[in-house]
């Protein structure tokens, strides 16, 4: 895809300065661009490499005052970020075109209901009853279990699961390897030390505009429904229990665990590696730090949290300034107890 600098600004509602006619092919990063590529500017602590890039075309916001002479065509903006995005989008359309038909190289039951524009790729299975929506991409070697349902413009990436019942709502992304639906962990001890299943006969809802990363598993209920609510974005290798639901445009980071019944609010924000204990119910707005551990639930919307088990985030910080500083204050800890039996010798 080629575009000028002058279709980029029209584009982006931008200020162009320089060629409008300046053409690039490609994004790239603005210490590694070169001729015929675009970059941006969103960090200061990036701004010199404006004065040595090669870009062609440099996105930066409408404040911007270079301290320097600058090379590449300038497109100021209100929102240097959500303008890359937008130019991310229109670059990537051309990777994810599937090209393939259905095709007899898999296996199409005669009622599974197929929408308009939808293509499926070759070796991907879908079972008796399962319907698939309008425009969407199927790609090869995807399984799409018995009554399964798949809205509108969605994208499932190669090896996905989807097992039977699940519903999955418009503009959704899963991404390769994605399991939805596999049963919870569900097993009751027996006397003879042995576990027992415990039969798992609910679904799994996603809603519309909902993004699974690569490999992540979301188990299906034990009676239910676990639902990942609208807008929702959950990174790599994560990890949703029976039962559990995760709120609206909430984004969780890669290596999640939340275990069975836990509800997560809507706008959360949680990162790399946090655990959730079982049943717990965290407020709309929470944000958690990485590799933090919630073993309670949070009733304050908004809250910041971090360690484990999670405290307040500005708590946290202060205890870890303290915990380096423990040898040290054990050490004059020690020293006063020594000087204190001292004076308390002299005393008598």
């Amino acid at each position: 895809m080629k575009v000028t600098a002058a279709q980029l600004a029209q584009l982006l509602e931008g200020s162009l300065e320089g060629d409008p006619n300046a053409t690039v092919s490609r994004p790239a990063r603005i210490e590694e661009a070169k001729e015929g590529d675009f970059a941006f500017l969103d960090n200061a602590r990036y701004e010199s490499y404006a004065y040595t890039t090669k870009a062609s075309i440099l996105l930066v916001h409408r404040s911007f005052k270079p301290a320097q002479p600058v090379s590449p065509t300038l497109i100021r903006v209100d929102d240097v970020r959500s303008s890359l995005a937008l130019l991310l989008q229109k670059f990537d359309e051309g990777n994810h075109k599937n090209g393939n038909e259905p095709s007899g190289a898999g296996s199409i039951h005669k009622s599974a209901t197929i929408g308009v524009g939808t293509q499926i790729g070759v070796y991907s299975v879908i079972e008796e009853g399962a319907e698939i929506g309008n425009n969407c991409i199927i790609y090869p070697q995807v399984f799409i279990g018995r009554n399964a349902r798949i809205g509108d413009n969605c994208r499932i990436y190669p090896g996905v699961r989807i097992h039977f019942d699940c519903a999955i709502g418009d503009n959704c992304t899963l991404h390769a390897n994605a399991v939805i639906g596999a049963d919870g962990f569900g097993f009751a001890p027996q006397e003879d030390k042995t576990w027992k299943k415990v039969p798992h006969v609910g679904n799994v809802v996603l809603e519309n505009d909902v993004e699974v990363g690569a490999c992540t598993c979301i188990d299906r209920a034990a009676i239910g429904s676990t639902v990942i609510r609208r807008g929702a974005k959950l990174d790599n290798l994560i990890h949703i229990a029976h039962n559990a639901e995760v709120g609206q445009n909430t984004a969780l980071a890669a290596q999640v665990g939340v275990a069975g019944s836990t509800r997560i609010g809507d706008n959360c924000q949680i990162g790399g590696q946090v655990g959730f204990a079982g049943h717990l119910s965290i407020a709309d707005g929470t944000r958690i730090q990485a590799q933090s551990g919630l073993g309670s639930s949070v009733e304050k919307p908004n809250t910041a949290l971090f360690g484990s088990p999670a405290i307040g985030y500005k708590d946290f910080i202060r205890s870890h300034v303290v915990f380096k500083q423990l040898p040290d204050l054990q050490k004059k800890v020690l020293e006063l107890e020594k000087k204190l039996k001292e004076l308390e010798g002299r005393d008598q």
